[in-house]
């Protein structure tokens, strides 16, 4: 499977203050078959979220890094178990594990493609909305895009009529879960976004 390609066009970001919140965070998504996940490395001892994630789900959860800034930071959450990376902007080539850069201009998304992207992030995407996504479409019409920054379950759904291969979700849908919050409300948001977008896939 495409690591780059989300099962139901949603990319879940998992950023927060506690470590072990976090790590019930992606085990909550996962349960309620939300299988393509961000962990955010600015979360506190982020790549052991990862690895104790990827040792109980196994290969049913595309499990990512994201906020990865450095070759470095690349390199350890390959070796924590990320199956890909997610940049807040341009970095070097980064050839060990697919990778969806962040970009926002023309300009960037040249790069982007050009240093091996397999995705661009659109950040932030909220600067520009779903119609600035249909703009890029014209002169980037292969390439597949991510938009990130603000996106609630209606402007999800706009994006991807736009085009967009899937949008990345941080806290419309974890809310305070990974500070150590409520799983159930988690739970119940990831149910409806996971019906909403899951629709969007057979359309």
């Amino acid at each position: 499977m495409n690591p780059t390609a989300p099962r139901h066009h949603l990319l879940a970001i998992v950023r927060g203050t506690d470590a072990d919140a976090a790590l019930k965070t992606v085990l909550a998504l996962a349960d309620e078959d939300i299988t393509t996940v961000e962990v955010s490395l600015t979360t506190p001892d982020a790549l052991r979220v990862i690895e104790r994630a990827r040792q109980a789900l196994g290969a049913h959860v595309l499990l990512g890094a994201g906020t990865v800034c450095t070759s470095d930071d690349a390199a350890r959450a390959a070796d924590a178990g990320a199956g890909f990376l997610v940049t807040p902007g341009l970095l070097d080539p980064l050839p060990e594990l697919p990778v969806v850069m962040g970009a926002l201009t023309p300009t960037e998304i040249i790069i982007a493609r050009d240093r091996g992207a397999r995705a661009v992030k659109l950040f932030p995407s909220c600067l520009g909305g779903p119609g600035y996504l249909t703009a890029l479409r014209g002169p980037f019409p292969d390439v597949p895009f991510v938009p990130v920054g603000g996106i609630d379950l209606a402007a999800a759904r706009a994006y991807i009529a736009a085009g967009a291969l899937a949008v990345g979700v941080g806290t419309p849908l974890i809310g305070d879960a990974a500070d150590g919050g409520d799983l159930d409300a988690l739970r119940l948001r990831a149910r409806t976004w996971h019906r909403a977008l899951a629709g969007e896939v057979h359309r």
